[in-house]
């Protein structure tokens, strides 16, 4: 018997583990589906695209999309302590004032930017020291990247002779700007939500963390949820019973397929499947948003590019030179955020800018010597849905993201290629470039561009949304304001599920502070 059982360890549920469990008396229950995150990969910045489609990523692929030429997108998780916070490109980065407070504005009390800003405050530690909006004794370390490459301060100074200003916070009193990113590092070491809360921590009597286990259901007495059934690694089947609350951080695809594995959903789904009905709940699994990318790739006559990040020259030099040299890059170095339209409330574009060749995740990366710019849609009016197509807990969900589904969303991210060889076209970058390597200097008009759009982009890694937050009695709600599921006693969900509107940028960072404001509604209850 433990007072919490939580599901899953990743950015959120090492949050609340590491909350929860401060409390000596209180008996915290971590279950985690992957393993360890001791790997090299995991703390090499740059590392990252090598744990794609290994045992620490639970290696999802969406339905087959017609808005995508047909194809079947790939979607790496963190399977893993950390989740995906082990996996990502470390960026730092909240999202816009606006979002929040349209969070806020939808029914949600209590969620509005100012109601979070002192959680963003709570979860960081930067290295520039406090002020108005930052923190500096929080868990999560955050830094400026070191040595960022000369492409990117190229790439920077190109966006802002196309009158995207140059900004040194993206997180402070405005978004919009280019610029180089703050990191999740800690001496050019990636720092995960496993690092900022639960290894310092693993020690306390009162908290239990199971790895390689497979939570099946959620445990129901009537209404009541009062524990969780997992499956180990052996086979063997357990059940973990919680005296308050049982917790699901499983993320917006795990915590949705165990609602619906256990009963809560829409009862048709449940019902075709010969899934007994617990409570009907039409919203589980809907609401499906993420950032989808697309870029252009030039070439440069540069040979110090993330190309040779893996060279030997490079491994001694990051291994023997104090973590230094590309392998300390997390990539993505550059970000930039601009609305397309001056009325617009915030920003529509958020464009991803790295010093390498970067396609197709980086699986396999090619040996090209290139620089990078990808538009990203940070408030796409595409929505999808995930839905079961199994009752096997180790079968992967239907993934409908329905992306580009709305001819606006592919008209915005042609708009966004287009900016993108204006930056590579421009006088600061004119040192560096060669020849267009993608899409390629025969793709030219709006049409030749949308087709290109379709046939390379790829997911941000930003799904979120599939058990929504609303009011109280919302029919498309999930989870009320204060987490709970609606109509069920006991449960809650904690992670990007519950975000009702994606938010404009990362969501590593969001995901933590939604369960920081959930440890104190927790604590409070």
């Amino acid at each position: 018997m433990f007072d919490y059982v939580i599901v899953g360890a990743g950015s959120a549920g090492c949050v609340l583990a590491h909350r929860l469990s401060a409390n000596p008396a209180t008996k915290v229950l971590l279950i985690e589906a992957g393993g360890s995150d001791a790997h090299p990969f995991v703390r090499i910045p740059a590392g990252f695209s090598k744990l794609f489609k290994t045992a620490r990523d639970w290696n999802y692929h969406t339905e087959p999309q017609p808005g995508c030429a047909g194809r079947a997108m790939y979607w790496p998780r963190g399977k893993m302590l950390g989740g995906s916070s082990s996996i990502n490109a470390m960026i730092y980065m909240r999202g816009h004032r606006a979002d929040y407070d349209e969070w806020k504005a939808l029914g949600n009390a209590g969620w509005g930017y100012d109601d979070l800003l002192p959680y963003f405050r709570k979860n960081e530690n930067n290295q520039r020291g406090a002020d108005k909006y930052h923190g500096e004794s929080g868990p999560l370390c955050v830094t400026d990247l070191h040595g960022p490459h000369a492409l990117s301060h190229a790439m920077v100074a190109g966006f802002a002779e196309c009158g995207v200003p140059t900004t040194r916070d993206f997180n402070g009193a405005t978004q919009e700007g280019a610029g180089i990113n703050q990191v999740t590092m800690l001496d050019q070491r990636r720092w995960s939500a496993a690092d900022a809360y639960l290894h310092q921590i693993r020690n306390r009597p009162n908290l239990r963390v199971v790895q390689q286990a497979l939570v099946q259901r959620v445990v129901f007495d009537g209404r009541r949820a009062t524990g969780v059934e997992y499956r180990e690694r052996g086979g063997a089947v357990q059940t973990a019973s919680a005296g308050r609350e049982v917790l699901l951080c499983a993320g917006a695809i795990g915590s949705p397929q165990i609602l619906l594995l256990s009963g809560v959903g829409p009862a048709a789904q449940l019902q075709g499947l010969g899934l007994p009905v617990v409570h009907d709940l039409p919203g589980v699994g809907e609401n499906l948003q993420d950032h989808l990318i697309s870029g252009v790739i030039m070439g440069v006559n540069r040979r110090d590019t993330l190309a040779k990040a893996e060279s030997l020259g490079s491994l001694l030099r990051y291994f023997f030179r104090k973590q230094r040299g590309l392998l300390a890059s997390n990539v993505a170095e550059v970000c930039a955020f601009l609305r397309t339209q001056p009325d617009l409330p915030a920003p529509d574009l958020q464009f991803h800018a790295a010093p390498g060749y970067f396609f197709n995740h980086g699986l396999g990366r090619e040996k090209i010597h290139g620089a990078s710019i990808g538009a990203t849609l940070i408030r796409p009016y595409s929505v999808g849905r995930l839905t079961l197509k199994s009752t096997d807990p180790a079968a992967h969900p239907a993934l409908d993201p329905r992306y580009l589904s709305d001819p606006r969303d592919l008209a915005l991210l042609v708009e966004g290629l287009k900016l993108a060889r204006r930056v590579f076209a421009s006088a600061a970058f004119a040192p560096h470039r060669t020849v267009e390597l993608k899409p390629g200097p025969d793709v030219r008009s709006d049409d030749e561009i949308a087709a290109a759009v379709r046939q390379t982009c790829e997911t941000l890694y930003h799904p979120v949304g599939t058990c929504r937050m609303g009011p109280s009695g919302e029919k498309a709600a999930v989870v009320d304001p204060q987490l709970r599921v609606q109509g069920l006693a006991g449960l809650r969900v904690i992670d990007a599920s519950i975000m009702p509107v994606i938010p404009r940028g990362n969501t590593n960072a969001p995901t933590m502070v939604i369960a920081e404001k959930a440890a104190d509604l927790l604590l409070q209850a």
